[in-house]
């Protein structure tokens, strides 16, 4: 285990460490990719998530000033045999915390991994490529490089409040969120379309608990693209978070039979339309680079471009057995 230098401690979170957290994480985001990409809304999602316990999952680190030098968690929203860790540290500062916080991290994932019921348990954990020192810490923690995913974005500036016409055939409208049998099916589209990438399944409920929690739910911002009859496609968005002014597109799915129509598009066009008509000045989204649908492509067509690139490194850990 790596030792903190002499003076430096850590300790748990509560909430009452969200401002300071934020703080680091934007210095962190800041160094890294130029800008922040963090809201406080998401430093209490990432505390409280499902799975998470704070007085068990989650560690600050302290300097000998007493200031906060890093952060580190997991992300398991699903329970399933896969968990995320990410550990912040202050820009150059706060870099002799990182390798202790790591080294916390990974030993409680033997335990995560019992107490979610999985022998063996994958963890990954994200690096900008410029965060050399990160990238050595995961590679000495047995980290191995998996894919890369991209942050894109585009402006809203001069995109019509009124969408396009979708193609021949094709109707695109906002999902009625009170219909519940609507909002299965909008689930297991996302479901069915993203069987083929990495995308890692969720239960119905564990969909409807992950965006209930958000601070809003623009359900305007929701559509359902129909062909032949069927629900074809759908575009699920979150709002800005905080003060933040982003529109973000959370899934957008089409079922394989119903690939290379020009639904994807259209329901991306119809979002962006939406975004645009409520004054948001840009939308972004994540995706993965070595998504099989090639969905980087659309978005390049789109307008979007490359915010910044990540790569995902994994490693995998047997569960502690009592």
């Amino acid at each position: 285990m790596s030792a903190l230098p002499t003076g430096w401690t850590i300790r748990r979170p509560t909430l009452d460490d969200v401002p300071r957290i934020l703080e680091l994480v934007h210095a962190s985001d800041i160094a890294a990719v130029g800008e922040p990409d963090f809201s406080a809304d998401e430093v209490r999602e990432e505390l409280t998530g499902p799975n998470t316990d704070m007085s068990r999952d989650s560690w600050l680190a302290f300097d000998e000033a007493g200031r906060l030098a890093g952060w580190a968690y997991p992300r398991n929203h699903t329970g399933q045999a896969r968990d995320f860790l990410e550990v912040y540290v202050w820009p150059e500062r706060g870099l002799p915390a990182q390798r202790p916080l790591l080294d916390l991290i990974m030993a409680r994932m033997a335990g995560r991994a019992a107490e979610l019921g999985h022998d063996v348990y994958t963890v990954r954990a994200g690096a900008i490529p410029n965060e050399t020192a990160y990238i050595e810490a995961l590679t000495a923690a047995g980290f191995t490089f998996l894919k890369q995913h991209a942050r894109m974005r585009m402006p809203l500036a001069g995109v019509p409040a009124e969408a396009p016409a979708p193609p021949v055939g094709v109707t695109i409208r906002a999902v009625r969120h009170d219909d519940d049998g609507e909002m299965r099916r909008f689930h297991a589209i996302i479901e069915e379309a993203f069987q083929d990438s990495d995308h890692p399944s969720m239960a119905y409920e564990d969909w409807r608990r992950q965006f209930e929690g958000d601070s809003t739910v623009a359900y305007d911002e929701w559509f359902v693209a129909w062909a032949d009859g069927e629900v074809a496609g759908v575009l699920q968005s979150t709002g800005p978070e905080d003060d933040g002014d982003e529109a973000w597109v959370r899934y957008l799915a089409v079922l394989r039979p119903y690939r290379k129509r020009g639904i994807g598009e259209a329901l991306l066009r119809r979002a962006f339309a939406a975004y645009a008509a409520k004054g948001r000045p840009q939308v972004g989204l994540g995706v993965d680079m070595a998504n099989p649908t090639e969905a980087a492509r659309l978005y390049r067509k789109v307008g979007m471009t490359p915010l910044y690139r990540a790569n995902v490194y994994q490693t995998t850990v047997t569960a502690a057995r009592s």
